[in-house]
């Protein structure tokens, strides 16, 4: 089935089910429900099934699902039954941050390179890092093959840093600057800004 086939928003649920599969395998659960998941997520038992459904048959009337197969199953819907590697560019406050977490252990990525323009950072440590040079960036990264970026620069430089990525063959860059990209198709960006986050809850506050 072809990516165009399957609507943005089931592909954005999918890594949700999967984590909550994988809380539920480490407590030692075998069987799970659509009803479970759909109480643990907020989201309907029906919806849970029909997004699944667009994949295959994974589950049993009356049995549910086998937790293991079904995380199996997801990893490979989404590509993570590998390993990709990441750059980051930008070793600021948030760029730093995401490279010494450790959350990406097991869960298909792990950092492979950090850049910088700033001399000050350049040939820095940070985590098992050393910064190195973003002016030999595109070159580094299309030697080492890399398609995920993560763009944790400032908003005035993203749009020309993304520009840089892409020509190194970058596919999926994961936006932490507060600005939107303009991206050729077969580039895929997701943004990350706090702020717009925190301004949806507080419509709800007053």
């Amino acid at each position: 089935m072809e990516h165009k086939d399957i609507p943005d928003i089931v592909v954005g649920r999918l890594p949700l089910y999967l984590r909550t599969l994988q809380h539920m395998a480490q407590d030692g659960r075998l069987l799970t429900s659509s009803q479970e998941l759909g109480e643990r997520l907020g989201i309907s038992a029906a919806q849970i099934r029909k997004d699944l459904s667009q994949f295959g048959e994974f589950g049993k009337q009356g049995t549910g699902y086998q937790i293991e197969f079904l995380i199996k199953k997801l990893r490979e819907i989404l590509h993570i039954n590998q390993e990709w590697d990441l750059v980051v560019v930008g070793a600021g406050d948030i760029g730093s941050a995401v490279v010494r977490y450790r959350g990406f252990a097991n869960r298909g990525f792990r950092v492979a390179m950090v850049f910088d323009s700033d001399p000050d950072k350049i040939g820095s440590q940070v985590g098992d890092f050393t910064v190195q040079d973003g002016s030999y960036m595109v070159e580094a990264i299309r030697a080492a093959r890399v398609k995920v970026a993560m763009l944790a620069v400032p908003a005035a430089q993203a749009q020309e840093v993304a520009n840089r990525l892409i020509e190194a063959g970058i596919c999926a860059i994961l936006n932490y600057a507060p600005i939107s990209l303009n991206v050729p198709p077969g580039v895929f960006v997701q943004y990350i800004d706090p702020a717009i986050h925190l301004q949806r809850m507080t419509y709800y506050l007053v």
